[in-house]
């Protein structure tokens, strides 16, 4: 069951597909993209709140855009809107309790990088970007 209107999101989805996130709306989606027993995924668990719109969507972009190393696939799902797709993403990245925003990286299937929401909101931009940028170069 979706929180938002459609309308209010549609925006912020945009946000990260127009650079290259693949939205995922089901568990079998999530599943499928993390299938992959090869390579990177980067996740990111969006949302509506400030720290997503300032700090979390805009470092993923800088990250991704200033990065030599990058993961092989990048997708998203939406907090608060398509809810079966967002519990089982967190099923993946358990043990780590949920939160949102936040962002996982995953290589051959296991989870290897996690920023949680407190590391988002208590952080400034470029200690974001940094941080991602540390987990491309060590994992991608």
């Amino acid at each position: 069951m979706a929180v938002y209107p459609e309308y209010m999101v549609a925006p912020i989805r945009q946000d990260l597909t127009e650079a290259g996130f693949e939205q995922l709306m089901t568990p079998e989606a999530v599943d499928s993209a993390l299938a992959a027993t090869e390579g990177t995924v980067l996740v990111a668990v969006n949302s509506v709140c400030g720290c997503a719109a300032g700090k979390a969507r805009p470092a993923l972009k800088l990250a991704l855009a200033s990065s030599d190393k990058k993961p092989g696939k990048l997708v998203t799902v939406f907090a608060g809107m398509e809810t079966d797709a967002v519990n089982q993403m967190r099923q993946h990245m358990l043990p780590y309790p949920p939160s949102s925003p936040c962002i996982g990286l995953f290589k051959d299937g296991e989870l290897v990088h996690m920023i949680e929401r407190y590391h988002i909101e208590g952080s400034d931009l470029m200690r974001i970007v940094n941080n991602l940028q540390g987990a491309f170069e060590e994992y991608c």
